[in-house]
């Protein structure tokens, strides 16, 4: 499912948060959204996503704009993983998942055998099917984010927004959920990620967009764009970028002064 983004602006008051952003998201593709704390990227979710109705401009899921849609058509086409998440009752984890179904029964309904397997399905794929049993307020933040990612897929929708999906992982945990994500694109998902992390949005993503200052800095295939003046401009310090494996992979070195 491609999601087309058109000339799409908002403010909060006289506040301008972005403006005039547009760009595409083609099926069974990975694409970043990079840049710094406030650039407008959760913002820039938030009205893709329906959730603020203030914004000018179009976003269309395959052709169709989003206005015309009600939340239940949204959930859908469409599943969020949010930065974190707390919620006011202390869930079990396989419960929290099976909540990802229930757009998929009546509002008095209970979830059947198919969306229990589906969470299953869903815990084992995110390698956490060992804590199922545990209340979610009582693991870790990581774990939390995995069990965000687990939920949205039970949801059956063909497009994940996700904000900053990997924020609160250690390392282990970020290379194996970003090698999940980009093996759901090759299973017809399509995938828009907001990162602060470089690095990973070039050896991952099918496509990047930078933004600055709420305006598009650059976008295009990692390959393209990744250069030391685009990571100066965005962050404001200076790096050398090195490339391995055969360009494959390119490494960003901060040059600071080390005591």
């Amino acid at each position: 499912m491609s999601i087309e983004v058109s000339k799409l602006s908002f403010s909060y008051g006289d506040q301008l948060i972005f403006d005039d952003i547009s760009f595409t998201a083609h099926d069974n593709q990975l694409l970043s959204i990079i840049g710094s704390n406030g650039a407008g990227k959760s913002t820039m979710f938030r009205c893709m996503l329906g959730l603020l109705n203030g914004y000018e401009g179009k976003v269309l899921f395959n052709g169709t704009d989003i206005k015309g849609l009600s939340i239940k058509e949204m959930a859908k086409l469409v599943a969020y993983i949010p930065q974190s998440h707390y919620p006011s009752f202390n869930f079990s984890v396989f419960d929290m998942v099976l909540m990802g179904t229930t757009t998929q029964v009546s509002s008095i309904a209970s979830p059947g055998e198919k969306q229990i397997r589906n969470a299953q399905a869903a815990l084992e794929r995110m390698g956490i099917e060992h804590i199922k049993n545990r209340g979610y307020t009582h693991i870790s933040g990581g774990e939390r984010q995995l069990v965000l990612i687990a939920r949205a897929l039970v949801q059956e929708a063909k497009v994940l927004i996700m904000d900053e999906p990997t924020a609160n992982l250690d390392f282990g945990n970020q290379i194996r959920v970003m090698s999940e994500i980009k093996s759901l694109t090759r299973d017809g998902y399509t995938i828009i990620q907001s990162t602060h992390n470089p690095e990973q949005a070039f050896q991952f993503s099918d496509s990047v967009l930078a933004l600055k200052n709420g305006k598009i800095l650059a976008g295009g295939a990692p390959a393209d764009i990744f250069t030391e003046p685009l990571i100066q401009t965005l962050y404001g310090i200076d790096v050398e970028m090195q490339t391995l494996y055969e360009g494959k992979v390119k490494v960003c070195i901060p040059k600071c002064v080390i005591y």
